[in-house]
């Protein structure tokens, strides 16, 4: 039987795994796998706020909002008000065709990875990474 530090260290290696083959197959687009994942995001969740995208690509606010201004500077995305205060982005033309390549690509190394499990192997395995996610961590204090 495989210890939990033992399945932990496998979940680690693919996605390590991933990171590596995506940032390869992004490069001569000119992206990085963070900025991908924020047009992604993006795609999914329009007029996302800054916290949003922070908080979905797995960045401070501040960390974010660098990358934002970055991006904006390249035409990938746009800011673009919103009532009060806040500022809302949203994906240019370029950042959409970006977008698509990029999610391309990324079919095909996940397929690479992950394409030998079934069709129901890899239902399973969702759902056991799902429900591995509901459990709430311990406290760190």
């Amino acid at each position: 039987m495989r210890s939990v530090q033992e399945i932990g260290l496998l979940v680690k290696r693919l996605q390590h795994r991933h990171h590596r083959a995506m940032t390869a197959a992004l490069t001569d687009l000119g992206v990085s796998l963070v900025q991908w994942d924020t047009l992604r995001h993006l795609h999914e969740n329009p007029g996302a706020s800054l916290h949003d995208l922070a908080r979905l690509t797995f960045q401070t606010d501040q960390a974010f909002g660098t990358l934002a201004t970055r991006m904006v500077e390249r035409g990938l995305i746009e800011r673009t008000p919103a009532p009060g205060r806040a500022i809302r982005h949203r994906i240019t033309a370029k950042g959409e065709a970006i977008r698509v390549e990029g999610g391309r690509r990324a079919a095909e190394v996940l397929g690479w990875s992950l394409g030998g499990l079934t069709a129901g192997q890899r239902d399973q395995l969702g759902g056991l990474l799902e429900l591995a996610l509901t459990a709430e961590p311990p406290d760190a204090g």
